[in-house]
């Protein structure tokens, strides 16, 4: 038996007889010979049949779309006027003596053929069903090798500096960490559950406390949310990682940034804006950007111009600053250069983009060749048109864009209208990367729903100022040692420096309403351990799928998994999640109590 070739490597091969299997790309018949574009997982091979070959020529003449084969035969030079530069073997083809249909296959719900120009649009409900044929398209099996690549990587990176590779359980506690658990019933344990892990955080500060000085795995997580463009409904992979001894977020940022620089720059052959990463505290990035994760690829922070606009005439700006019921709000802007040539129409449907994040408007101010034009100017004084100038430094050809309310609405309302304005004047340059830190997270925020304090992030992070700030500051003051690694206006990641002292963390949980009966209930195993002898460590673990995202420019998080779930959380290809049999039911002593169909 011959060992078998593969397409990419066919050119090297003149001369001698080679073995090629795959799939039909393609199958033309041209006055009595057959071409067959032979397709495996490194690119295209031409076979050539001829008619004296009757065996292979039978089978060829079969042979379909999608079909798997084998074939062997001598590999030739192609004429010259026949060569094919768009693909590497383009200047060879196989003249086959025999050929095997290994399989055929059914007429295509969609095309999957490689080399035929654009890629043709096929719905997504239609791909994900028959995800078994979209992944034989191009594009998705660079991504899967694109994925493995940046894996790889990573371990390698990850074993040089020392860290330690630890799996943790998938069968776990269930516990209030932001997200609903998904729950699994115990058989043998009647009543009681599982839960799967919405992340290793318990485990991982356990294995500080065990000793352990660097851990880090690709770690499944598991959460039961609503879908999210940037999150895959369910299940995820993780870059999870701790550090033992990691007293300040500074000692996780030297430690990490390398790994982010290499795979920006040796991976995906893009540039790092700066180095090392900015450290903007959350409240500057909410109060510059409107965002906690800002594409830092452009400028455009907005301006803050309540006390110049204090005692304006305009009702709109003077009752955002002044209201009537009291507690004042702000007028801030954004200038955007070069957006005086935005159309009218343009300008309208940001109008109405920013009423649905809660705007009553959007006022603006054009700055053109024959001077200031804008629908507000015959309610604002030269003075204050020369302080909105001046401070926005706006220039002719720019528009400056106001939001006047509440300050977390206007930060809203104007960050997301500096991410539309990025898009819509390119100013996004796929090839650069603008990583940053964003630190000094309030530990607390509170819940309108709830009605109580809840915490900002995660649970287990340590307060600035330990236990005298918790007792001593009121919770929307307190900040946490957490932080998040952002890149292009994607979070990549959310950490802290942990909580490893198990009076500072009752009292954390109390401002949150849990009892310490709870807290031992919950925790307890991170409780006792810390009695022990813990010591301080810290880490965070960046979304594997959402650094794939960024470094293949890739908007859809379902183009990076291979078996992704649909926008409903569901996988139509294997029919999942899906009733069980009664008998199962049984066993794990459940019945179900479903909401009756509603009346037609």
């Amino acid at each position: 038996m011959q060992k078998r070739t593969l397409s990419i490597e066919t050119p090297s091969k003149i001369g001698q007889e080679a073995e090629v299997s795959g799939w039909v790309n393609s199958r033309r018949d041209h006055g009595g010979v057959i071409f067959i574009d032979l397709r495996d997982h490194t690119g295209l091979v031409q076979l050539t049949v001829h008619p004296e070959k009757k065996d292979a020529f039978a089978a060829a003449d079969k042979c379909r779309d999608e079909f798997v084969i084998k074939a062997v035969g001598k590999v030739i030079e192609r004429a010259p006027e026949l060569v094919n530069k768009n693909i590497p073997t383009g200047s060879i083809e196989i003249v086959i003596d025999t050929l095997t249909i290994l399989n055929s296959a059914k007429p295509l719900p969609f095309q999957v053929a490689h080399g035929h120009g654009e890629e043709q649009e096929t719905n997504e409900d239609l791909r994900l069903k028959f995800r078994f044929l979209d992944l034989r398209r191009e594009k998705m099996q660079l991504m899967l090798k694109k994925r493995h690549e940046m894996i790889q990587s990573i371990h390698r990176y990850m074993t040089e500096h020392g860290f330690i590779e630890i799996t943790t359980p998938i069968l776990t506690s269930s516990s209030p960490e932001g997200a609903r658990d998904f729950l699994v019933p115990s058989r043998l344990h009647p009543g009681k559950f599982y839960a799967l892990p919405q992340a290793p955080q318990q485990f991982k500060q356990l294995l500080m406390t065990g000793g352990v000085p660097k851990y880090y795995q690709i770690a499944p997580c598991f959460r039961d949310e609503d879908p999210r463009a940037d999150r895959s409904p369910g299940e995820f992979y993780q870059l999870d990682l701790e550090i033992a001894f990691a007293d300040k977020d500074e000692v996780v940022f030297q430690e990490m940034e390398p790994l982010f620089v290499e795979l920006t720059e040796k991976f995906a052959g893009k540039k790092v804006m700066q180095k090392p990463f900015p450290r903007i505290p959350y409240l500057q990035a909410m109060d510059l950007y409107g965002s906690d994760k800002p594409d830092l690829r452009f400028e455009m922070k907005m301006v803050d111009l309540t006390e110049e606009l204090r005692n304006t005439d305009f009702s709109v700006f003077g009752n955002a600053i002044n209201p009537p019921t009291g507690g004042g709000g702000v007028v801030k802007a954004i200038c955007c250069q070069g957006g005086a040539r935005l159309t009218r129409s343009q300008i309208d449907e940001l109008t109405e983009m920013v009423k649905k994040e809660g705007a009553g408007g959007l006022a603006y101010i054009v700055l053109d060749a024959d001077g200031l034009r804008s629908p507000i100017l015959k309610f604002l004084s030269e003075e204050e048109k020369n302080a909105i100038i001046g401070k926005t430094k706006a220039d002719k050809g720019d528009i400056i864009f106001f939001g006047a309310d509440q300050k977390p609405v206007v930060n809203k309302v104007l960050g997301k209208l500096r991410d539309k304005l990025g898009d819509i004047f390119g100013l996004k340059d796929s090839n650069l990367v603008a990583w940053a830190w964003i630190t000094d997270f309030p530990m607390f925020e509170w819940s309108e729903t709830e009605k109580r304090w809840d915490f900002m992030h995660n649970p287990f992070s340590m307060p600035q100022g330990g236990l005298e700030a918790l007792e001593t500051q009121k919770p929307d003051e307190v900040r946490a040692y957490q932080y998040d690694i952002i890149a292009n206006g994607l979070e990549l990641s959310s950490g802290a420096i942990r909580n490893y002292k198990p009076e500072i963390m009752y009292k954390a949980f109390e401002i949150c309403g849990y009892s310490k009966q709870t807290v031992d209930e919950k925790f307890g195993g991170m409780i006792r351990a810390f009695e022990y002898g813990a010591p301080p460590h810290g880490g965070f673990a960046p979304g594997i799928d959402r650094m794939l995202m960024l470094f293949q420019n890739e908007p859809n998080i379902r183009e990076v998994i291979a078996f992704p779930k649909n926008g409903s959380a569901e996988d139509v290809m294997m029919g999942a999640p899906g009733t069980v049999e009664e008998k199962q039911l049984k066993e794990l002593h459940i019945k179900l109590d479903l909401p009756k169909p509603k009346a037609k």
